[in-house]
Formats: C-alpha cells, sequence, structure tokens
C-alpha cells in the first residue's frame, strides 16, 4: 500500500467519530497524509515510540492495540509464565494504551496485572519479576515532548526485550489486521478475574527494597538535608518523595511541576539532560532551603542534578553524576570492607572513561556495554545465572540513568535520588559540597570533560539520511579531530578494532551495532551513532586534559570539526 491506499483504507474503517473528523481535517494536507500514512510505525526492541495521532505511522489506540496482540502472540508461543505487567506515566492517552494493552493480553488468555495508577518505568520492571510475568509493557515516551508517547516492552528477566524475542513480535505484527474489535472491554475482562490491579504490597515491597540498597542511610537524618524536588510532572512524586522522606529528607517540591501534567506546559522537552528543565527548581530552589536540585524525567527512570554555585546553580552531567555515585558507593564499601570478591561496575561505551579509572582505584572490574540499560540489565543477568548477582555493585550510562541493586533491570530514578541524597549528606557532614567532589575527582583522574551532539534529520528519508551520514563516516575516517590525532578505530557493526599505527586488528566482543568509536590516544573520543528510536545521529565527546581549560578547549576544537 501507498500513502494515499492506507489512508483511504483509514477512512472506509468505520472508525469513532472523532477519529474521522481527525482524518477528514487532513485529507488536502500531503506532507501530513505521507507523515502519518508513509509507513507503519515501527517495533524495535525498545517497542514503539511515535507522535500520537490518527495514522499507521502514529501512535493510538489501533497501533497500540497490534502491538500488544503481537506481544501476546509472542507469549503464547513460548513456555514462559502467561502472565503480564503492564504500568503506565503521565502522559496523554496513556492510561488508556495501558487498558488497550491489557485487553489484548486477555484475549489472548494471559493474566495481566495493571498498576491502578501512574508508576515509574523501574517499577515495571520490578513488578514483572516479583509478579513471576513473562513479560512487561510500559506506557511512555520517557523524556521526549507531549505530543510522544510509546509502548515499551519487557521480557521474563525485567529487562527491555532483546533482538530475537522482539523480531518475532514484530512478524506477528505484521500478520494482524488492524481494526479487530475487541471481545471483550476492559471492566469485563476486570470482573472476570482475567485483568487485576497491581496489590499495594507491592509498592510497599519495592520501597523496602530500595531502601535496602542505601549505603549510609543514617548519614541524611544527622545531616539535615536540604532538596528541591522536582518530578517535572511525571510518576516520580509519589515513589521518590515515600523513600526520600521515610530517610528525613526536607524536601520543597516545585509546586507548577508536581501534578501530572501530559502537556508538560511548564517544560516543554521534559527531559533532565537539558539544564531547561531544571528552570522551574532554580526559581524555587532561590528562596527555598536547597542542597541539592534533584529532577527526575516522567516515567522517573532518569534523574538530574544541580547544586547551588556562587549567586546561581551549577547542572552536573550524566558522567559526572554517575562517576561520582560510583565513587562514593566504592568508597564507602571499602572502608567497610564488604565490596565483594570479583566485584562488578557497569558503564555504557559512550559514558566517561573517568569511571573506569575509579574503578581501578578501588580494584572493581569496570564493564563496558552497548548503549542502552537493557545491557547492564543483561550483565546482571549473567552473574545472577552463575548465582553472583551480588557482584554488580553499579550500572550507569551517561544520559542519566542508574541503578544500585538487582532487583531491577532499568535504569532508576527512584534508587538514584536516593543516593544522591546519602552523598549529599556525607559530604555536607565533613563540611564539604557535591562540587568540591567532582573538583577532586578531576584533580585526581584528569579533567574527562564530555558532549554529546545530536543531529536530527527531517523528511519522509530522515532515517535513510542518518544511515548516509554513518556510511560517510566510516569511508571517511578523518586523521586527526580537533588537532588530535586518530590512533584506533573501534566499528560495532562488524566487531572489528584496528589500530592506525600499526595497523593490527583486534575483535570487539560485543553484540553488533552501528556505532563508530575513533579513539585519540590518551586525549579522547568521538562516538558516532544513529538513535533507534528518532532521526537523529548522536555524536559523543570526550577530550581529557591536565587542567579544565586544556580539556575544555580540546573539546570546542572536536566539536566545532565534526559540526563543520
Amino acid at each position: 500500500m501507498n500513502y494515499m491506499d492506507r489512508y483511504r483504507y483509514w477512512c472506509s474503517a468505520g472508525l469513532p467519530a472523532d477519529v474521522q473528523a481527525e482524518l477528514a481535517s487532513i485529507a488536502n494536507d500531503e506532507e501530513e497524509l505521507k507523515g502519518r500514512f508513509g509507513s507503519d510505525l515501527q517495533f524495535g526492541t525498545a517497542g514503539m515510540r511515535g507522535i500520537m495521532g490518527a495514522g499507521s505511522n502514529r501512535l493510538n489506540r489501533y497501533t497500540v492495540r497490534r502491538a500488544a496482540q503481537g506481544m501476546a502472540a509472542w507469549l503464547s508461543g513460548t513456555d514462559l509464565p502467561q502472565k503480564a505487567a503492564i504500568g503506565y506515566d503521565s502522559r496523554h492517552n496513556s492510561q488508556l494504551f495501558a487498558e488497550v494493552c491489557a485487553v489484548a493480553f486477555a484475549e489472548a488468555g494471559i493474566h495481566t496485572y495493571l498498576y491502578d495508577r501512574l508508576a515509574p518505568t523501574p517499577m515495571l520492571s520490578y513488578a514483572v519479576r516479583e509478579l513471576g510475568c513473562g513479560c512487561g509493557i510500559v506506557i511512555s515516551a520517557s523524556h521526549n515532548a507531549g505530543a510522544y508517547n510509546g509502548v515499551k516492552c519487557y521480557g521474563p528477566d525485567g529487562c527491555q526485550m532483546t533482538d530475537a524475542p522482539a523480531a518475532i513480535v514484530t512478524e506477528k505484527i505484521a500478520g494482524i489486521a488492524y481494526f479487530l474489535p475487541e471481545e471483550k472491554s476492559f471492566p469485563e475482562f476486570m470482573a472476570e478475574g482475567k485483568i487485576s490491579y497491581i496489590d499495594q504490597s507491592v509498592w510497599e515491597k519495592y520501597y523496602t527494597t530500595v531502601l535496602a540498597e542505601a549505603v549510609e542511610p543514617e548519614m541524611i537524618r544527622s545531616a539535615g538535608l536540604n532538596i528541591v524536588y522536582t518530578p517535572l510532572c511525571g510518576t516520580g512524586n509519589e515513589p521518590v518523595r515515600t523513600v526520600l522522606g521515610r530517610l528525613g529528607v526536607n524536601i520543597t517540591v516545585v509546586g507548577c511541576q508536581e501534578k501530572p501534567d501530559g502537556d508538560f506546559k511548564t517544560c516543554e522537552y521534559p527531559n533532565p539532560e537539558t539544564d531547561a528543565a531544571l528552570n522551574e527548581s532554580y526559581k524555587v530552589a532561590r528562596t527555598a532551603p536547597c542542597d541539592v536540585i534533584l529532577g527526575t524525567d516522567p516515567d522517573a527512570d532518569r534523574v538530574a542534578i544541580a547544586v547551588p554555585n556562587g549567586d546561581g546553580f551549577q547542572k552536573l552531567s550524566g558522567n559526572e553524576l554517575g562517576f561520582l555515585l560510583m565513587d562514593y558507593i566504592l568508597k564507602a564499601r571499602s572502608a567497610r570492607g564488604d565490596l565483594p570478591e570479583g566485584a562488578e561496575v557497569v558503564r555504557s561505551i559512550v559514558s566517561s572513561p573517568l569511571a573506569d579509572r575509579v574503578a581501578a582505584h578501588y580494584g572493581v572490574a569496570m564493564k563496558t556495554v552497548l548503549t542502552g540499560f537493557k545491557y547492564i540489565g543483561g550483565e546482571i543477568l549473567e552473574l545472577e545465572n552463575k548465582g553472583e548477582e551480588k557482584k554488580f555493585v553499579f550500572g550507569f550510562e551517561e544520559s542519566c540513568g542508574y541503578l544500585k541493586g538487582t532487583y531491577a533491570r532499568d535504569k532508576d530514578a527512584v534508587v538514584a535520588s536516593m543516593l544522591v541524597c546519602e552523598m549529599a549528606a556525607s559530604l555536607k557532614k565533613q563540611g564539604k559540597t557535591i562540587l568540591d567532589a567532582l573538583e577532586e575527582l578531576y584533580r585526581t583522574y584528569g579533567y574527562y570533560l564530555a558532549y554529546v551532539q545530536s543531529i536530527e534529520l527531517t523528511g519522509a528519508d530522515a532515517m535513510e539520511k542518518a544511515a548516509k551520514m554513518m556510511a560517510d563516516l566510516r569511508s571517511h575516517v578523518p586523521e586527526t579531530i580537533g588537532g588530535a590525532k586518530v590512533t584506533i578505530v573501534r566499528d560495532y557493526q562488524v566487531s572489528r578494532a584496528k589500530d592506525l599505527a600499526s595497523g593490527a586488528e583486534s575483535v570487539i566482543y560485543l553484540p553488533k551495532s552501528n556505532v563508530l568509536e575513533l579513539i585519540l590516544g590518551e586525549q579522547g573520543s568521538v562516538i558516532a551513532r544513529p538513535s533507534g528510536t528518532e532521526p537523529k545521529v548522536k555524536f559523543y565527546y570526550t577530550a581529557v586534559g591536565e587542567t579544565k581549560q586544556a580539556a575544555k578547549t580540546l573539546l570546542d576544537a572536536l566539536v566545532a570539526q565534526m559540526t563543520q
């Protein structure tokens, strides 16, 4: 079918009046027609994510239902428990889409557990394992703008779905017709007991489990820690405040971002990686007692912090918070002597290698994995299969994702918020700030400055443009970048690394992925990878210097050359 065939098919399907009106409103808008009907919304390892609206390339109850039916068909063909768990965030239609998914599972004879209110993504990951489910779904577009929503899919281990089962789900979806009527309504399946709400006891067990991951919880109450917290109109409000409240943190909430708001009116792009996401927090922190500003994204799997600095505030990068938390945990556990033998920490390949030096200082092994927290979860699963899960100490991604503990297999802003407060309290009692601790790490290990650049591509062929950008870089690797010589090229697509001086090649023992890493000796690196969910290519820069200014000068030169 071409885009007009798909459009006419939808127009003739007898859909509800509001959907028909939406379709009629774009009848003469060719660009809109191509955007909405030029293809089917793609299902990948992370599930589906897209702009909400009518159309085969939009997220709506029909595309969501097909995805859930595909998931149900896959699960029905396995020996996994015929149970599923579902959670949802504060976005428009999230509860509706969650109920649509629950009905699709119930139709296939799969008992479905649904959170009865907003719940963070990590709580869904936890529920899959706690309730013994074969799979899980969370309705969320994470930190995207309010026009988006998504269906994130999880396997029985609580990790985001991996390539092999995702490929089967994709195949199943392709064979499912649009607009198949529901056998029964959501309330009817609820009344029959085929769908049930997740009990409050699961929430309490999650809280207990998170609190058990504290390193020095007694520090918080005795330090009199004050934080300003924003849930960015998302799911973190209840669980973050519950956990921190039980530890004695003094919390001032950013009032205009406390309640759920799918429009995100006070923060158009609710991504804690960006400084703008904390603008409202800065206003509150100017008048409220504040040692730390905490912000969690709408599905509360990412957290970012800012701290007072002179007359203003300094926001830390995801990398900086990652290696600070790692150092805090390893230092405290080393002092107590309870680091397990063979302890491991894990980071993604695009996260700061300064963390490797921190790990080595404490005699802890660093594992590097591909981008995507499911790969960190995979490392935990590998340890678990050997009965060695206690060796996992901490994992992080530069995109503000952190996890301590093995109770969930996705990043968790709730446990990370608790650890931030512990660290800040511990430093406060020593007469130090988080910025003091950051500077100490830089002085000890070198100034590793990082920057992430996203090249957003537009048009119907945006994904093809992204592929061409990667192909062009592979075929024209620069000899130097920003004055630093390229010494090693690591191509994760072919699993090979090449030393450009000697010509020697070696194998990369990670799953194949469309990632190219250019190593600049001891001076840093540039990594390029296309986004898995959006038409963009991301460039990750690391510049290393003996002083902050030297590192900053090199970083600016790297970005300038690659941008040109």
